[in-house]
């Protein structure tokens, strides 16, 4: 059974992609956190999963060969429907499940738990999440430690983000670091402060410069004075 869209898909899908995560390198941070929930749950796959518009995409996986999966096919794809676990024990027995390919198929998908990726709008972009090809169930301690380390993907995610949106800040400062403001009128220079100053001042306060005047051979040329009888 395929499930439904969230509501917010359009925001969701959004704000997915701002996180700039998407077809990225595997990373060690992410990938500790995988090898972590899967032996804290005893379980031999272990996903960060990010759902987009027609697929599901691994950050980071354990125990499985795929990048990636159909959305329609995805576990994950209900999970984020709400900002809660989702665990099934016995996909077999579950209406949603039964005859899904990753179930009926490879890997024979029987045991799955999930927590949703939620960032701090309340948008599930994806899970963390355990499987098993055996029915099974977690302990509430167990789930306790993947809702916890779910959240510790947020906030690699959320640190991954502001990351970035602050280089391209600091980059945009370098920029108009570069530019110097001088009036197209009069040619004075505006400093940090905005603060207006003559071109022989500022040169003297900021590159600590003497300015000597002198003509160039254009301006000569044209203000020389003009010989008598000419």
């Amino acid at each position: 059974m395929d499930a439904p869209k969230p509501p917010q898909e359009s925001a969701r899908l959004a704000a997915l992609h701002e996180y700039r995560l998407l077809d990225t390198s595997p990373e060690a941070a992410f990938d500790d956190i995988t090898q972590l929930v899967a032996r804290l749950c005893d379980m031999p796959i272990a996903l960060v999963s990010l759902v987009d518009t027609d697929r599901q995409w691994f950050k980071s996986r354990v125990g499985l060969e795929s990048t990636q999966t159909a959305r329609e096919t995805a576990f994950c794809a209900h999970t984020i429907l709400e900002n809660i676990p989702l665990v099934v024990t016995d996909a077999t027995l579950d209406a949603r499940f039964a005859d899904n390919p990753l179930v009926t198929g490879d890997p024979g998908i029987r045991f799955y738990a999930g927590a949703p990726l939620v960032t701090p709008s309340g948008l599930a972009l994806g899970t963390l999440c355990v499987i098993d090809v055996k029915p099974r169930e977690l302990s509430a301690v167990q789930l306790d430690a993947l809702q916890g380390l779910a959240q510790a993907v947020t906030a690699l995610m959320e640190l991954r983000r502001v990351s970035h949106d602050l280089a391209q800040s600091l980059a945009k400062v370098k920029v108009l670091e570069d530019l110097l403001p001088i009036c197209a009128w009069c040619r004075q220079v505006r400093d940090t402060a905005g603060h207006w100053h003559s071109t022989e001042d500022y040169f003297k306060r900021q590159l600590n410069v003497a300015v000597t005047h002198g003509m160039c051979p254009s301006c000569y040329a044209e203000h020389r004075p003009k010989s008598q009888g000419t």
